[in-house]
């Protein structure tokens, strides 16, 4: 699995609040599905990408067939999609960039393809693989540490999930 240092991450998820989700499903069972509920409900705009749900919704949110279809801003394209699917979207992220000011490519966990984040990167966006921003959030913000999973703080308080405006917070004081 690919290491990202916690302060990127944090940094990613603080930053960037406009997702575009490729591969976003309507069936609840889903990954995609809660991922996309539970970053909705932490504030974040995500709109799905789904070439055989366009034109209807998933969770009241409109679903576009691609990212040229997509209305700016999108600064994350998360991709939920299988990993040999991952050169194409960033091919398409990359002509859609500076319309939509993405500045992040997104591999959803299992999604690791080297092709793709080299193209990503050299174009200077900054890429993620094999990581999930709903794992990530309720990592940092604590929920997950809730559940017993080691979160990397040793900690009896209960962590801020927000600031002023909604935006993530997590004191790096408070490490162990």
């Amino acid at each position: 699995m690919p290491t990202y240092p916690d302060d990127l991450i944090k940094s990613i998820l603080r930053n960037n609040r406009y997702i575009a989700m490729v591969g976003a499903s309507g069936n609840e069972m889903r990954p995609s599905y809660f991922a996309m509920k539970y970053l909705l409900d932490k504030g974040y705009r995500v709109r799905p990408v789904n070439p055989g749900l366009a034109g209807k919704k998933i969770l009241n949110q409109d679903v576009y067939a691609s990212l040229k279809d997509v209305p700016a801003p999108i600064e994350i394209v998360d991709i939920f999609r299988g990993p040999e699917y991952a050169p194409a979207i960033v091919k398409e992220a990359l002509a859609e960039r500076e319309r939509l000011g993405i500045k992040v490519i997104w591999m959803q966990l299992t999604v690791i393809n080297e092709e793709a984040a080299k193209m990503a990167e050299d174009a200077g966006l900054t890429v993620i693989m094999d990581r999930c921003p709903k794992i990530e959030y309720g990592r940092f913000c604590g929920e997950i540490g809730w559940m017993g999973i080691n979160r990397k703080l040793i900690d009896n308080r209960k962590p801020k999930l927000f600031g002023k405006g909604g935006s993530l917070m997590i004191d790096d004081k408070r490490r162990a």
